[in-house]
């Protein structure tokens, strides 16, 4: 008999931790996985952010932090949005959370209303629509394919916009495709919005620093956007610091008044020392991180020069992030040597995983039934080993 709330039966479980848990599974009976499901770097956190971590505890910020997280962190982060992005804000205007996900999650609550209409283009992170769900709004999907380079165009973001609309949520570089919107791309997108001031914008910038463009752009550079524009960033991905669970938001200061009315009620500040190893992630030197992108790069052209090899895959070209979101339908209609027949990317990562034993995640869950994604944060030798996996289970499908 299930008695759990209407709002959580609306949710979908997250595919890509299910992926995750299947591939563990396997390995955990011996099975050689190579796991191209997961969105983490697999490097270590840096050193100097690890002593920062153990000056603190050794410093007892053990208590309570505010709501909104250390000043000194807020300031931190207030210096590197004047520094690399141009952008002017105050520690008031910055709030602090567990994780970039509660931060999305955060400012979503925060503003939807029932029966708001929120923008999603698609493909998106799997989390984004069940977050509005959450917020009792309505996901307005706006689906963008491999052909623009998985990027909405700004009359496809004019027709989706109706009175009802509240929210935009952009994501760039992008989780699962790696694309990331230029500034004239960004500019056109604001142009749009310019003429719709009800509509807000949550900025999902979390992978910024893993960007094979040259400079990450924002839509909060826009004037008319500054105060209409949610930042969502934090340490995880540049700093291969996924489980220290610290995020961001910047923006107008009434909606992060808002964001820490919420967040004092069911989580209040985040983890204090993660807090300490953030800010000295923010303040120290940046060469980790250079170092990290400059290997993710060559991982990208690899895993790009490889599928490119693979019949029937449809491949692009990723410009951040890490992630290769190949087109698959090509497969669809095929069957497996015990009969079952490919109907969709889900049954595909699922047949890759049982019979080449390399762990994908289909894109259903992305908004992309069509394409599947794969993280290349792993080794060049395990890139080139699950490519050529993938491609000799593909071979034997009829």
């Amino acid at each position: 008999m299930n008695q759990l709330s209407d709002r959580l039966n609306s949710l979908s479980p997250s595919a890509t931790l299910a992926m995750s848990q299947k591939s563990a599974e396997l390995k955990a009976q011996g099975v050689d996985v190579i796991n191209l499901s997961v969105g983490e770097p697999d490097f270590n956190t840096p050193d100097h952010i690890k002593e920062a971590a153990k000056q603190a505890i050794d410093e007892n910020y053990s208590r309570y932090s505010p709501v909104a997280g250390y000043p000194a962190l807020r300031n931190a982060i207030v210096a590197k949005l004047k520094n690399e992005n141009g952008l002017e804000y105050t520690a008031a205007q910055i709030s602090c959370a567990n994780g970039a996900k509660q931060s999305v999650c955060n400012t979503v609550l925060a503003l939807v209303n029932p029966g708001d209409e929120v923008i999603v283009p698609a493909p998106y992170w799997v989390s984004y629509p069940e977050m509005v769900k959450l917020a009792e709004g309505k996901p307005v999907i706006v689906t963008a394919g491999i052909e623009q380079d998985f990027k909405i165009t700004p009359a496809q973001l004019e027709a989706a916009i109706t009175p009802k609309t509240k929210l935009l949520i952009l994501c760039s570089p992008s989780n699962p495709t790696g694309s990331v919107y230029t500034h004239d791309e960004l500019a056109a997108l604001a142009a749009v919005l310019e003429r719709h001031p009800q509509v807000f914008v949550v900025a999902d910038e979390i992978y910024e620093h893993i960007n094979y463009v040259g400079k990450h752009e924002s839509i909060a550079q826009f004037p008319a956007m500054k105060e209409r524009t949610v930042i969502v960033n934090g340490v995880s991905k540049a700093y291969a610091m996924t489980g220290w669970r610290i995020g961001f938001i910047a923006g107008p200061e009434w909606i992060v008044k808002g964001v820490n009315k919420l967040q004092g009620q069911y989580t209040s500040g985040p983890c204090s020392v993660s807090q300490k190893a953030a800010e000295a992630a923010y303040t120290g030197t940046q060469e980790p991180v250079e170092k990290m992108r400059l290997a993710f790069q060559r991982r990208r052209d690899l895993i790009v020069k490889l599928a490119k090899e693979v019949p029937g895959l449809e491949v692009n070209v990723p410009q951040g992030a890490f992630y290769l979101f190949p087109k698959c339908s090509a497969y669809f209609g095929k069957k497996t040597a015990d009969g079952r027949v490919i109907n969709t990317s889900d049954d595909l990562a699922m047949y890759l995983l049982e019979v080449g034993h390399v762990a994908c995640v289909g894109g259903t869950s992305f908004g992309a039934p069509e394409c599947i994604r794969m993280s290349y944060a792993t080794s060049d030798e395990n890139i080139a080993e699950a490519i050529r996996r993938i491609k000799e289970a593909l071979a034997h499908l009829q």
